[in-house]
């Protein structure tokens, strides 16, 4: 972990590719698993996994806790109780094509809202790179073709993607105001717990309304895998990761979403990548270097 923490642009990539797999598993299981449930086991799940972590350190860094509970709150509401909840609502009802999309303009919304709430700018070379990466993912997602992306539309869940990625750019930008000093994982505790707390009555609201979960092997491996993978080790690296190098340069790592997700179909689904994928993922990495590398002194 410590030489990880040393590449905060690693932890970032990690995270990408470890949340590619929470969108394919969270359209996957649209029809086994209810959105909430999923959330909701997800963060139970992940909160099991970071207590052996955080409560040998939670006594000393309780008084930090407490004089700092509201920034935590509302860290909290957002990063666990928000944005994977709408994500997977969104998921029930809209192709995996348009949440690509919509997903990758949580760079676009967090350096908007930095710029708002931190007064933070970006330098031409930084914008220049935001917008060509951004030009690899409408690549991507638009197949090349730019009457795709002239024929996009919204429906029901793209507004639910929509809500999730405005909820994410403020936690990614809230991250600002977390108490200095406090251990990744005590953090991700409190978050966690914050979450879990605003999510109980919602799914009990949820299966109150007959929907349940179908128990099988593909369920339980798809709950473990995003409890493990997207909800405790992402959630660590993401926070390391823009505690080191700010919001906007953060969340443009989110770019590398479908640059995964098209290596995971040719790996998994054996399908085939196209010119265009080639040509985004170019784009992508392209851009990310013209926004990461370090200016001349």
């Amino acid at each position: 972990m410590k030489r990880l923490s040393a590449n905060p642009y690693l932890l970032l990539t990690l995270t990408a590719l470890f949340w590619s797999g929470n969108m394919v598993v969270g359209r996957g299981l649209r029809e086994a698993v209810p959105p909430i449930s999923l959330a909701f086991w997800r963060w139970a799940i992940a909160l099991v996994l970071v207590l052996p972590f955080a409560l040998p350190k939670l006594r000393e860094q309780w008084p930090t806790l407490r004089r700092h509970w509201r920034p935590m709150v509302v860290l909290g509401l957002l990063g666990v109780g928000g944005f994977n909840t709408l994500a997977y609502i969104a998921l029930q009802y809209t192709t995996a094509t348009n949440a690509t999309l919509l997903n990758s303009c949580i760079p676009i919304a967090t350096i908007a809202l930095a710029f708002v709430l931190l007064g933070k700018r970006l330098t031409v070379l930084e914008a220049v790179g935001v917008l060509v990466s951004l030009a690899g993912v409408m690549a991507i997602v638009g197949r090349g073709d730019v009457h795709t992306l002239l024929a996009f539309s919204l429906n029901t869940g793209d507004l639910w993607m929509l809500g999730a990625v405005l909820v994410w750019g403020l936690y990614t930008v809230g991250l600002q105001w977390r108490p200095q000093g406090l251990d990744p994982m005590v953090m991700l505790f409190a978050f966690t717990v914050v979450g879990l707390a605003a999510l109980v009555p919602v799914y009990g609201w949820e299966m109150a309304s007959g929907r349940s979960t179908e128990l099988n092997a593909a369920s339980l491996l798809g709950i473990l895998y995003v409890a493990i993978f997207p909800g405790f080790l992402g959630y660590v690296f993401y926070n390391a990761g823009v505690a080191a190098v700010g919001p906007s340069r953060g969340s443009l790592f989110i770019h590398l979403m479908p640059v995964f997700g098209t290596i995971l179909a040719a790996v998994f689904l054996g399908e085939r990548p196209q010119w265009y994928h080639f040509v985004g993922i170019a784009l992508v990495f392209a851009g990310i270097f013209l926004t990461t590398r370090r200016r001349p002194a």
